[in-house]
């Protein structure tokens, strides 16, 4: 797998590519310079499961902003530039574990030498973005369009401008909303260099397109062993990019533990709220640390028979609940009390 040769790279205190575990990354979407409302989202995110934050540094203030937020939190911090080289320093002075710049749009080779010199002397990594909106003039016309060969040669390009200036501690981003050119860019990168990848679909859309955009494009580029940091882009809260992205590595059998609900699409012979419990289910067990399946089943009928292959579930029917272990009914409770029984299962989980 490609990702077992990646060169790896320290943030902070995580370590990424090489083999090293995929890490999960978010962005705030909080004011940087509201220091105390990104810490108390960063702390959320966090618990949730994020691994490597982003904070966008438009201004001076958001730059100096970030040795309070470094200071309250747990997680690699990284610094997201766009156009002026002194945020970039700036935000490096002030405690980014890594910075996130596009060579293309920070100007001079003196600027962006600038950059580089205070990375090397602090040996901060270097994360090289590229987004497909933002494709060179001359790319565009020389392939006729944005592609994924564009892609990759702005971004190598944009390496080698670097690693001339005798620095090679980079990470590279080379994102589109285009799920197939996403994933044929990263394919053809991949066999063109060793530096890790941060792999996302962006701007992929609301939670609920944005959810299938990236699943599809993640899971074809993560399956061919490619990519060392995952984002999910989606326009709604930054946790349930979290909780996306999480589910995401698990199905591709990329990350264990935490529990995994599974249930029924419903039927005709549903006569509890199969849905609102679902859901209930799958927000209860997100702060108990097991590795099992959980079936939730809305059919006393088929419920017990469609749970066998999960550890433990539940079934519901008209006022009554059953508790599930390998198919087996092991206890009957009234409807109202089935997702209490449930809790009290697994946080007594043998």
């Amino acid at each position: 797998m490609y990702r077992d040769h990646t060169k790896v790279i320290k943030i902070g205190e995580r370590k990424i590519g090489g083999g090293n575990p995929i890490l999960i990354q978010s962005m705030t979407n909080t004011k940087t310079e509201d220091v105390k409302a990104t810490v108390d989202q960063i702390l959320a995110l966090e618990k949730a499961g994020c691994e490597i934050i982003r904070c966008a540094v438009p201004t001076m203030e958001a730059a100096e902003a970030l040795n309070e937020i470094r200071k309250q939190i747990h997680i690699p911090l990284v610094a997201d530039i766009h156009f002026d080289y002194r945020l970039a320093i700036a935000a490096m002075e002030n405690g980014a574990d890594k910075i996130r710049i596009n060579p293309g749009n920070i100007g001079s080779k003196e600027r962006i030498k600038a950059v580089v010199d205070v990375a090397k002397e602090r040996n901060i990594p270097i994360r090289v973005g590229v987004n497909s909106g933002s494709l060179e003039k001359e790319l565009v016309e020389k392939y006729h369009g944005v592609t994924a060969e564009g892609l990759v040669e702005s971004a190598l390009d944009k390496v080698k401008i670097i690693e001339e200036m005798g620095y090679d501690n980079l990470v590279i981003s080379i994102k589109s909303s285009d799920v197939l050119m996403c994933a044929k860019a990263h394919e053809q990168i991949a066999e063109k260099t060793n530096y890790p990848l941060h792999v996302g679909i962006t701007e992929a859309g609301t939670l609920y397109s944005g959810n299938i955009k990236s699943a599809v494009g993640l899971g074809m580029i993560l399956s061919q062993g490619i990519g060392d940091t995952i984002r999910v882009s989606l326009t709604g809260a930054p946790l349930e990019e979290i909780k996306s992205a999480k589910r995401i590595l698990k199905t591709l059998g990329l990350r264990k533990g935490g529990i995994e609900v599974v249930s029924c699409p419903t039927c005709g012979r549903t006569q509890i709220d199969l849905i609102g419990l679902a859901n209930q289910v799958e927000t209860m067990v997100q702060d108990i640390p097991l590795d099992i399946k959980v079936a939730v089943m809305g059919c006393v009928v088929n419920g017990p028979g469609e749970a066998k292959e999960a550890d433990i579930g539940i079934a519901g029917g008209k006022g009554v609940g059953l508790l599930i272990k390998k198919g087996e009914i092991i206890k009957k409770v009234p409807e109202t009390q089935l997702l209490d029984t449930l809790r009290e299962e697994l946080l007594n989980w043998k």
